[in-house]
């Protein structure tokens, strides 16, 4: 069953956000983040005060309950304007709120969840390294214990966030390099904890939380800081492949999907406004045919991300159907907007408009949070085709 309806609840909260986005959230201010790659955390403090972070909070700890779809939601109508914003809310409510309440252990859950409420507590990845990528269980950034501390030494590359995170959410190699998935922990770092060293990195769009290369030099931080406690050491894979890895590609579709529906609003306004041998560009057929096009794709895009979201939110497998939705939201969103600023022409190209903008982040759409080329083979293999 498709969901093509908002609940109430839903509504209620996309209007909230929506009204939100156009006081806090102007276009001058959106392309001022990311001209300076800045991270605005008095807006991101405004959302913490409108609640929104406890969509992915059981209410056990203060949360509102997990609503994926809710989620979602809110996501694409602030990328949709700026992803400096955005980015912030999916590291915090995501990256800290869900995993958290998947795989942390019950005191981690008490100290730590409560923040992501009241405080916009973030969490960054601290996953890919400058030779591992989608091969996470190559991972050679390593921790050893001593007594009740564990002491970590390595890189981490891609590490968005870093800078203005409570803790980078680390991967580590915590026993022989043998045992592969049987080796792995996750731990929690704070960025300004010694033997912690962040280089900033250029990136062509992706603006405002900022991009880290990140090195750790005998950082001791206590045992308490392992993600599960004792039953979480040597016990990150399993962690780590949860079910959140599928909400998490539904996070960037989402962010795939904002993005886009900037592009073709623009683009729509733009055509009326644009006039060309006499008349709206609107009126040339070729211009119609193009806004068609984009239109239902979008569409498309927006069906397919929550039904992928309704599904989860119905505790239903959704493992193929978020590799689905991540592999053609994230495609066809990029598809759209260069379209989309081809159509604005020369206009498109300046930073006078925010199209160029949509452009550079839309590029890493399908890259982040599982490439293309990993969701094929995924829906491949979860649908038992034959090798």
């Amino acid at each position: 069953m498709l969901h093509f309806q908002d609940s109430e609840h839903v509504s209620m909260i996309r209007d909230t956000i929506e009204r939100f986005v156009e006081k806090e959230m102007p276009r001058s201010l959106a392309r001022q983040w990311d001209n300076d790659n800045y991270f605005p955390r008095d807006i991101h403090n405004k959302l913490v005060e409108l609640g929104l972070m406890g969509l992915t909070v059981p209410e056990a700890y203060g949360g509102s309950g997990v609503d994926i779809t809710a989620t979602v939601m809110v996501i694409e109508h602030l990328c949709a304007r700026s992803l400096a914003v955005g980015g912030g809310y999916i590291q915090s409510a995501c990256y800290a709120g869900l995993n958290l309440g998947e795989v942390a252990n019950e005191a981690q859950k008490k100290e730590l969840l409560p923040k992501v409420i009241e405080d916009g507590l973030i969490f960054a990845y601290g996953i890919s390294e400058p030779d591992v990528g989608a091969d996470v269980s190559s991972v050679k950034t390593t921790a050893r214990r001593e007594g009740d501390y564990i002491v970590v030494n390595g890189n981490k590359r891609f590490c968005s966030g870093a800078a203005v995170a409570d803790y980078i959410y680390t991967l580590v190699r915590s026993g022989p390099a043998e045992d592969r998935y049987k080796n792995l922990s996750l731990v929690l770092i704070p960025p300004n904890t010694q033997g912690v060293s962040l280089d900033l990195q250029g990136t062509l769009g992706l603006k405002g939380v900022g991009t880290y290369d990140v090195s750790f030099d005998e950082v001791r931080i206590p045992a308490s800081q392992i993600i599960g406690g004792e039953e979480g050491w040597n016990n990150g894979w399993s962690k780590l492949v949860g079910p959140g890895l599928d909400i998490e590609k539904l996070e960037v579709a989402a962010m795939a999907l904002g993005i886009a529906t900037a592009a073709v609003n623009d683009a729509w306004a733009y055509s009326q406004e644009r006039v060309q041998f006499g008349k709206p560009i609107c009126k040339i057929q070729s211009i119609r045919h193009m806004l068609a096009e984009v239109k239902t794709k979008l569409e498309a895009c927006r069906l397919m991300t929550y039904h992928a979201a309704g599904l989860i939110d119905q505790n239903k497998n959704a493992s193929v159907e978020t590799s689905m939705t991540k592999l053609f939201v994230c495609d066809t969103a990029r598809d759209i907007t260069i379209a989309c600023q081809e159509l604005m022409g020369a206009y498109g190209y300046v930073k006078d408009f925010d199209m160029e903008r949509y452009v550079r982040d839309v590029l890493i759409m399908p890259i982040i949070g599982g490439s293309s080329a990993i969701q094929k083979n995924n829906i491949a293999n979860r649908l038992n085709l034959p090798r």
